[in-house]
């Protein structure tokens, strides 16, 4: 299909834009400073600070995001089918271990996936998604969190993520640390204005590797929305309407009750939307028109290359598109 190959093309290509400007700025740090030791031990401290941090966050992530988003494994008898529906989702996205179906008690409707080798992986869902959402759309947004973990989205932007906040450490303690002062120039002293010019370009190319880390997050929102259009029959349709559901829910909770908002925002690059953003004042109730006016709109959100998400209206287009593809391809299969 021509706009999942596009799509993985233009992850690719950012992720190697990202390495590439990480990779240039070592090694021009590097030759810049071949005659002492400090710049080896400079960048043999940064790389060790952040990716010491990262993965330390990574490993204890999974307990952080229980407690902050008062998430239980499903146990009662009237949740099983959370739990058969993760796992009738996840064998259909042929993962050969079944996530962990869970429930997160917060009124907004949403739903994440997350874990790593020592909690497991896991699904979760919000009591606001099943009490705003029928099953066959919530099923939908299972399969896209599958998507998640399939496509090993977590670890993906881990490691993407440290590499402007390598470039970003650096920047800061060439500012502060007087760098310039060892080697050759220890003797300049021009040596801490250059220091901290330099430091300041660190500083605004981590900001700017920081907005292609970005829209590597929006591409891999898309990619995981793929996952329920190959998966589940409808699912593109379906999951138009719950993120067209989940967006009109946002936008009335955000208007009564701000703190579920603002507990929620706190780890948003996991949650299928962002609860930030919110449609309100729609003048009709049925979900079909609700989800046409959406595509009709050039954007609903204006700030979208500072988003982990891309925008709704963008978003439902693209699956319109995975739609399209997917049932040309059936139909010729057929023939």
């Amino acid at each position: 299909m021509a706009s999942l190959i596009k799509l993985r093309l233009s992850m690719l290509g950012s992720i190697a834009l990202v390495i590439g400007i990480t990779t240039l700025i070592l090694s021009a740090i590097l030759s810049l400073f071949s005659y002492g030791v400090d710049a080896a031990t400079l960048l043999a401290f940064t790389l060790v600070f952040v990716v010491g941090i990262h993965f330390i966050q990574w490993l204890i992530s999974p307990w952080i995001i229980e407690a902050l988003y008062k998430v239980k494994p499903v146990s009662s008898t009237g949740d099983l089918w959370i739990a058969e529906m993760v796992e009738k989702v996840a064998r259909a996205s042929g993962l050969k271990r079944v996530p962990k179906a869970m429930i997160s008690y917060l009124r907004i409707p949403n739903a994440f996936a997350y874990g790593n080798f020592l909690s497991g992986y896991k699904v979760a869902i919000t009591q606001g998604l099943i009490e705003n959402l029928p099953r066959e759309e919530i099923e939908a947004v299972v399969a896209h969190e599958i998507g998640h973990i399939k496509h090993r989205d977590v670890e993906v932007m881990m490691v993407i993520s440290i590499l402007p906040a390598l470039i970003y450490w650096l920047g800061r303690i060439l500012i502060y640390s007087g760098f310039f002062t060892s080697g050759r120039s220890r003797e300049s002293k021009s040596a801490p204005v250059l220091a901290f010019l330099l430091g300041m370009v660190l500083i605004i190319v981590s900001f700017l590797s920081n907005l292609i880390v970005l829209y590597i997050s929006r591409l891999r929102e898309h990619y995981a929305d793929s996952n329920s259009v190959l998966t589940l029959p409808e699912g593109g349709r379906n999951l138009q309407r719950a993120l067209a559901r989940i967006l009109m829910a946002s936008g009335a909770i955000s208007r009564s009750r701000f703190g579920d908002v603002s507990k929620a925002t706190k780890l948003k690059a996991l949650l299928i939307s962002d609860p930030e953003l919110g449609i309100g004042h729609v003048r009709t109730y049925d979900i079909d028109e609700v989800v046409e006016w959406i595509k009709s709109q050039k954007k609903i959100s204006h700030l979208e290359i500072f988003s982990t998400h891309p925008d709704p209206a963008k978003r439902l287009r693209f699956i319109d598109k995975l739609e399209q593809e997917t049932k040309t391809r059936y139909t010729l299969l057929r023939v």
